[in-house]
């Protein structure tokens, strides 16, 4: 009987806090293991049976495993007053405090990654494209739908190469990115003026208003956030309704070295993904292009429109 399955598996006080957790964020037995401070086994005793009361679902990207708080099978009600229950506990706030942090430290990594690549970032995209020209892709899809284009951001900018590109089309350009040593390389790249714009910040909480932009492109960096499907609906906040989003990143692969060499945290996203994440994002996807590069890689690009507010 399920429901018997499910309370016995969350009699248990540790469980309880896991599932609170997991049902905020998506993380890996390693992120567990300091979240909760306990030793790996007893994580994974404890993961598993809640997997194997349909609690908690594990997502694998390679070698790592990613847990999250399951409602797919029915125990949405349960889950719900779990998390009702665990709602204002000291215990929880604290949990979900060092979970906070836990993700806080994995983005200051990426941060002193790419602090340390800044320079030969270019290098880097080349040993992953080969000769595909991302850039002048990414151009073609903006251009492609005919809309004069506004004010286009550039999510994850790095050294500033596509913005170099859009600064010659676009009445104002936006760059984004967390690291300051790439924001340094983009600045004495572009050209001053108003109509060029570079900030600072991290891409799940962009220094953008709400329907900001007029068009958004976040180019090979959804693989390195902590939470990608956060970036995806930041996104969806600083585009105008109407405008316009080219999203590029790589289809599921299983090159480990990537998260070493590059500094990625997820080994591609299967489309069915990214698609149910632009929607809820408020984008419908308008297309999605296919192109085989280097290491064993397929890059997508998606163009995706967000859609009009209905009266």
């Amino acid at each position: 009987m399920k429901l018997l399955t499910q309370t016995k598996a969350l009699a248990d006080e540790t469980r309880l806090r896991l599932l609170g957790v997991l049902a905020s964020h998506e993380l890996n037995v390693g992120e567990i293991v300091q979240v909760m401070d306990m030793g790996q086994s007893r994580i994974s005793r404890h993961l598993k049976i809640l997997m194997d009361a349909g609690l908690v679902g594990c997502q694998r990207h390679g070698l790592w495993a990613f847990y999250s708080a399951s409602a797919s099978n029915g125990s949405r009600a349960l889950l719900t007053a779990v998390l009702e229950g665990l709602a204002g506990l000291p215990e929880h706030k604290a949990d979900l405090d060092a979970a906070a942090q836990v993700l806080s430290e994995r983005r200051r990594s990426t941060t002193r990654f790419f602090d340390g690549v800044a320079s030969d970032w270019k290098r880097l995209s080349r040993e992953m494209l080969g000769d595909f020209e991302l850039g002048q892709a990414i151009l073609g899809r903006l251009e492609s739908y005919g809309r004069q284009l506004g004010t286009v951001v550039d999510l994850g900018c790095g050294p500033g190469l596509l913005l170099g590109h859009l600064a010659g089309v676009a009445d104002c350009v936006i760059g984004v990115d967390n690291s300051a040593r790439m924001l340094d390389a983009a600045a004495k790249l572009l050209p001053e003026g108003p109509e060029v714009s570079l900030r600072i910040g991290d891409l799940e909480h962009l220094p953008l208003r709400d329907g900001e932009a007029d068009a958004a492109v976040m180019s090979l960096v959804l693989h390195h956030l902590a939470s990608p499907q956060a970036g995806v609906a930041e996104m969806g906040r600083v585009v105008r309704p109407g405008g316009q989003a080219v999203l590029a990143d790589f289809l599921l692969h299983d090159n480990e070295a990537l998260r070493t060499g590059y500094g990625d945290r997820w080994l591609g996203f299967a489309p069915e993904d990214l698609r149910s994440w632009l929607e809820r994002a408020g984008f419908q996807e308008l297309s999605c292009e296919r192109h085989p590069v280097n290491l064993g890689l397929t890059l997508m690009v998606i163009t995706a429109r967000r859609e009009e507010f209905s009266v």
